[in-house]
């Protein structure tokens, strides 16, 4: 097991954590009346920017641990081919990205598409 590879996708890990948890208690918290994504108004942002604000909050947390389960795999077998782990990385990280952003922004943005294709497209290339 490689220690470095091992250490840096656990600060990931624990980086994507705290930033969700910290920006869903700092910032989320007062702009949601009992439901998962926020829906109330700031202004000057309107309900729908409140809404894929939050999913691109959440998506570098995910996208961060996309990353860290390559470095984990990488630490797990050193010189080992990484096609495969990098495509399942990139495909699942994807997938999780397009469900945020399709769930927080009640499909109004288009972004879940792309992520989602990108998705589909990293599982179609897998040998």
């Amino acid at each position: 097991m490689d220690v470095p590879l091992t250490l840096a996708a656990a600060l990931l890990i624990a980086t994507g954590i705290f930033h969700s948890v910290l920006g869903e208690w700092l910032i989320f918290r007062h702009l949601r009346r009992g439901t998962l994504v926020p829906q109330l108004a700031a202004p000057p942002l309107r309900s729908r920017n409140i809404r894929i604000l939050w999913a691109t909050w959440h998506l570098a947390s995910v996208l961060g641990w996309g990353f860290a389960a390559i470095l984990l795999g990488m630490a797990a077998a050193p010189g080992a081919p990484v096609q495969s782990l990098v495509l399942k990385a990139l495909s699942g990280a994807s997938a999780l990205g397009a469900i945020l952003v399709l769930v927080g922004t009640n499909g109004r943005h288009l972004g879940w598409i792309a992520l989602g294709t990108v998705a589909a497209f990293s599982w179609a290339a897998l040998p």
